[in-house]
């Protein structure tokens, strides 16, 4: 069982991954993949997801506080343990129907939910916690998780420091889709999609929901004095799909212009730079590919800890402003050999082939 609470996010898609792997390694493997927020407290899930979204666009700070706060976590435990018994009672109904086996959680929320379950009721089915960035924090620490499959060593030696014992950590990476671990050639895929090939090539994307300022950027880059082609990804953000698509023909430089799509993986391998904020899966993605990183905006909290994670390892640029892209674009212009190494640095820490060693770790421990 997979189990996630963000319909639209990073989360979700590391659990797809990880039951395409599961069914190319065991066709009659049984996988409930579930949104357990949805399932126990639809309404909840509502409210929850508006305030969240509505503190990340208008009060970063407040939960730049609450993010991986201990004093914070203390005073919630006591709230989340009420609302876990709470959804006790649907939580067995579903348990006792499915019969798992193994539960897998790419969220801190279920991954809680479900150490506790199997603490007050003494169940025996594996609980393994899957990070999906690349700093752990304090919410999914539960002593009943049996496995937590971390991104990096230096994640697991992080996890260790906050109590979780060595053996039951398993460094396999971030679950992305099968497809990642391909080889693409870039100058072909190009071609299939109207591109020059030897032309300097930007993805912009802002997650599946085109969060950040993505018309700004996409209007400064069509001022530089470079030759570009972008590629821009909107997600679900209709809206914003609606407001560039109104004026792409008055653009000087080559666009194309997606909203939703399923073929990530083969427009970060035509790509030579991304410009992204730093989620999880989507960074995850860009490192398979060997795709350096412009960061903008990173959220505080998790984004912001990934982001010094990828600077760290030199595979990420911060840009503070709209107008550092250009100066950042144009050093890689005089620089080709700085975009090579980073490429090279982001295939050295990535980990391609996640979902399928993750999903073979589960059918061994079924």
């Amino acid at each position: 069982m997979l189990m996630y609470i963000s319909q639209v996010s990073g989360h979700r898609y590391a659990t797809l991954a990880v039951e395409k792997a599961l069914k190319v390694l065991d066709k009659n493997a049984r996988i409930l993949n579930i949104n357990i927020f949805h399932h126990t407290s639809p309404i909840s899930e509502k409210i929850v997801n508006f305030l969240y979204m509505a503190v990340i666009k208008k009060m970063p700070w407040l939960w730049d506080y609450m993010y991986d706060n201990l004093k914070v976590k203390k005073k919630i435990d006591i709230l989340k343990k009420i609302v876990h018994r709470i959804n006790y009672p649907k939580l067995k109904r579903l348990f006792e129907k499915f019969m798992p086996e193994v539960i897998v959680c790419s969220q801190a929320y279920p991954c809680g939910l479900v150490a506790d379950y199997k603490k007050y009721f003494k169940t025996n089915f594996k609980l393994v916690a899957v990070l999906t960035d690349f700093v752990p924090h304090a919410y999914w620490i539960y002593d009943t998780v049996d496995y937590y499959i971390a991104p990096s060593e230096e994640i697991k030696e992080k996890l260790v420091k906050k109590g979780v014992r060595e053996e039951k950590i398993k460094v396999f990476g971030i679950p992305i889709s099968p497809k990642f671990s391909v080889r693409y050639d870039k100058y072909h895929l190009r071609k299939t999609l109207g591109f020059k090939e030897d032309i300097f090539t930007v993805l912009i994307m802002g997650g599946g929901q085109g969060l950040g300022p993505l018309d700004k950027i996409i209007e400064y880059l069509d001022r530089l004095d470079l030759e570009l082609q972008i590629i821009l990804v909107t997600g679900i953000n209709k809206k914003l799909f609606g407001k560039i698509n109104k004026k792409i023909f008055s653009f000087k430089q080559k666009i194309k212009l997606l909203g939703f799509t399923g073929n990530i993986e083969k427009l970060m391998a035509m790509a030579d730079l991304i410009i992204t904020k730093p989620g999880g899966i989507t960074t995850a993605e860009a490192l398979s590919q060997g795709l350096p990183m412009l960061i903008i905006n990173p959220l505080p909290g998790q984004e912001m800890n990934n982001m010094r994670y990828l600077i760290r390892n030199g595979v990420a640029l911060e840009v503070k402003k709209i107008e550092d892209i250009g100066k950042a674009i144009k050093e890689f212009f005089c620089d080709r050999g700085k975009l090579k190494t980073m490429s090279e640095k982001a295939r050295a820490i990535s980990h391609p082939n996640s979902s399928l060693e993750i999903a073979e770790f589960i059918l061994s421990n079924t």
